[in-house]
């Protein structure tokens, strides 16, 4: 097939880099509100639908509306007597905040972010409750942009008060226990600093309710680190604000402390240097734990006695084989989550470090929310696996049960349409499927793209339970294997699908990836995929170094001049699915978002031969100039900037855009953005497009570019069904049985 690509004028823009002659064509594409950038926008949108649409995309639509049709809570917390949950009817744009009394009382809605847009594109992107539950400070953002507005609710009567904080990115927020106010994470006011620098320059503010912002007091900043983001939190008696700094997307991290009963309470030095990662677990008394990757790369948790001024590290959980993720206090205890393998488990300390029982799971899954009291017993979680749907549990004396109202059996069904659908093959039976997807979450680390389950509903993207869809075991098979790459380090993957699919070498396979900012990719699930595993597919997610899932020295093995191994990692989960006989190149897609954009962009330059299909979405595509925009200074500490001569080869070795070849037969390929994305900038993805359009040989070559969204934050139902319906049509245009 032949496509007459939208003109795309290559203009004569080179610059000169370390001696180094580097063309960038296409980079009037930067310039989002220009007449020629709309124009092209207007015309490759155009195109797309043009190619995508029809029949078979229709039953996409109404097979995918019913499958995201479920009941579901993806996030619960307790505070008091007061639990607060996330709740969706099953098509709703954005769940529904509700509060309820104790853990059968009735429920009641708090608050409903869908009446707030008539498209459902204002999003619910963050909430805190107060200790005694009877406020929640809630973070409002737009069109999927980072930026929010911060509101607070009175629990009880479902009313804000007349408190409007502005100028907030990243949700941080932690109440003071008699719930005067709060610390929050706010950058600057516009017109105060260099436009460029906005996006900068966090600080750490105290606001009293009531009280105007401007009234707000400056409580931390770091002027001489611009990229530095402040993470703030409160010890349960309030005496502690415990400051943790982040340069940008590195999880290394200083610790500051303001010990409020002191007269002079100014924050105090606990851990610089910017040479370890440190989170805050909870205190007891004096004493402040953290869990550290400070000499142990998978973590432990040390402890230390904040009224000494000079007080030595205590080690209170020693580091395992098992990467440390989580840890929350539960009155006398901590409660920790470790990845085994790329699952997680939940084991409990005493506050010294004795080990105490282990908290059960289902099955081999992910715990993407902890929560738990410092003065309680009580602890909160949630468990997601490819084979389960999402599933709210608690923790009480030693018994681990499902949270009482998360299976309400008033909610509605649905069941799918009668219509079938394959990719180049007869359609199997409509049992149901699970996915590994990914997650935008909004996290104060900032990394382009993070987490493990993608939810449209809140920051901390948290699944709970759902019934319509459940993946039966003996209808399906999910595996662990182990495959060598080029250098010979053994990579983990999961692979997904139906029991019974035929092992000929043939099978339509989605091979996804990630691959940096010490983020972990874990079982998970995503009801898109069902359509996948339906159609006869395999699932796959590679474990890739650059990520969080085997600790920190697996993600500083793909970092900076290391990145290639995430390439390489990603290219041999490639030849592994071809050798295994599960597939071959005309009948492999590989997909990834953000920095997982930036992988499946990359590998497709390097390997145009291996893969049938390439869904790239949101990409950091131009290594050159990613850190010139939006937030891309942050994540100069995972790849390195093109200001540095040496960083700078590196970079433009395998930057995507400045490594597409002419003439080549690049698979086909859906590039996808979003007008409103201020986390990776969407001229990146624009150029991309149009360099592969007039470089390859293959197609088709298409970019969706949506209008009212963002990095993916906050997606309403209908966008996700909308994008998921794209990508798989697509995907059965792009890996058609042609034999």
């Amino acid at each position: 097939m032949t496509f007459a690509y939208p003109a795309s004028p290559a203009g004569p823009v080179i610059d000169r880099l370390h001696g180094v002659a580097v063309v960038d064509p296409y980079r009037w594409l930067e310039q989002a509100d220009s007449v020629e950038t709309r124009a092209w926008v207007d015309a490759q949108n155009a195109l797309t639908r043009a190619t995508l649409d029809g029949p078979d995309r229709d039953v996409l639509v109404r097979r995918l509306t019913a499958r995201f049709d479920f009941p579901r809570t993806p996030a619960l917390k307790r505070r008091r007597a007061r639990y607060f949950f996330l709740h969706n009817t099953g098509l709703q744009n954005q769940a529904v905040l509700f509060a309820q009394d104790g853990a059968s009382g009735p429920s009641r809605e708090l608050l409903d972010p869908n009446a707030l847009s008539a498209d459902g594109t204002v999003a619910l992107t963050a909430w805190f409750p107060s200790h005694d539950g009877s406020r929640v400070a809630y973070a409002l953002s737009g069109g999927g942009s980072d930026r929010q507005t911060v509101r607070v609710r009175d629990a009880a009567t479902g009313v804000d008060l007349t408190d409007r904080l502005e100028w907030v990115k990243f949700a941080s927020i932690a109440w003071l226990p008699d719930n005067t106010g709060f610390y929050y994470l706010r950058f600057p006011e516009p017109g105060t600093v260099p436009p460029d620098d906005e996006q900068y320059f966090g600080r750490i503010y105290f606001h009293r309710l009531g009280e105007a912002q401007a009234r707000d007091a400056l409580v931390y900043e770091r002027p001489d680190q611009k990229e530095v983001v402040p993470l703030v939190d409160v010890s349960a008696d309030g005496r502690f604000v415990v400051l943790t700094a982040q340069r940008g997307a590195s999880d290394d991290s200083e610790v500051h402390v303001i010990d409020r009963h002191a007269s002079a309470g100014t924050a105090r030095a606990l851990f610089t240097g910017f040479d370890a990662a440190y989170a805050y677990a909870g205190a007891c008394g004096s004493r402040l734990y953290f869990r550290t990757t400070k000499d142990a790369p998978l973590g432990r948790i040390v402890s230390v006695d904040a009224d000494q001024r000079h007080a030595a590290l205590r080690e209170v959980v020693a580091e395992s084989a098992d990467r440390l993720s989580a840890a929350v206090m539960a009155r006398d205890r901590l409660v920790v989550s470790y990845l085994h393998q790329a699952s997680d488990r939940l084991r409990t300390f005493t506050l010294d470090g004795d080990a105490r029982d282990d908290l059960a799971l289902p099955e081999i899954g992910s715990v993407p929310s902890l929560d738990a009291e410092p003065d309680a017993d009580e602890v909160l979680f949630t468990f997601v696996s490819f084979a389960s749907p999402p599933t709210g549990y608690r923790a009480l004396n030693g018994r681990v049960e499902r949270f009482p109202d998360f299976a309400r059996s008033d909610l509605p069904r649905s069941d799918l349409p009668p219509e079938g659908g394959s990719y180049g093959e007869a359609s199997l039976p409509p049992e149901g499927g699970s996915y590994g997807g990914p997650s935008n979450d909004g996290a104060a680390s900032l990394p382009p793209e993070g987490g493990t389950y993608r939810d449209s509903s809140s920051r901390s993207v948290l699944p709970t339970e759902s019934r319509t869809f459940r993946l039966q075991p003996e209808a399906s098979v999910t595996r662990q294997v182990w495959y060598p790459s080029r250098d010979g380090t053994r990579v983990s993957m999961f692979l997904v699908h139906r029991s019974g699919i035929p092992h000929d070498g043939n099978r339509p396979v989605l091979l996804s990836g990630y691959g940096g900012f010490n983020i972990t990719r874990t079982p998970a699930y995503d009801p898109a995929i069902l359509e996948w595993l339906d159609a006869g597919g395999i699932f796959a997610l590679a474990n890739l170094r650059g990520g969080g899932e085997y600790g920190e020295a697996w993600h500083r093995a793909g970092m900076l001049d290391r990145k290639q191994n995430v390439f390489d990692d990603f290219i041999a989960a490639a030849e592994f699915l071809i050798a295994d006989g599960c597939t071959r190149p005309g009948r492999l897609a590989i997909e990834g978002g953000s920095n997982g954009g930036l992988l499946v962009a990359a590998v497709m330059a390097q390997r145009p031969d291996l893969f049938g299909a390439v869904v790239c979405r949101v990409p950091v595509a131009d290594m050159l100039r990613y850190h010139l925009f939006t937030v891309g200074r942050f994540w100069i500490p995972e790849y390195g900037s093109a200001d540095d001569p040496d960083q700078f080869r590196y970079l433009f070795a395998y930057s995507p855009y400045h490594n597409l070849r002419d003439g080549v037969r690049y698979p086909p390929t859906l590039v996808m953005t979003a007008d409103t994305d201020d986390r990776v900038d969407p001229g990146m993805a624009k150029k991309f497009a149009a360099r592969l359009q007039a470089a390859g040989s293959g197609g088709p070559y298409l970019i969706r570019i949506e209008s009212r969204a963002g990095h993916g934050a906050g997606k309403p139902v209908a966008k996700l069904i909308e994008e998921d319906a794209d990508i798989l049509a697509f995907l059965r245009v792009a890996l058609r049985d042609d034999g």
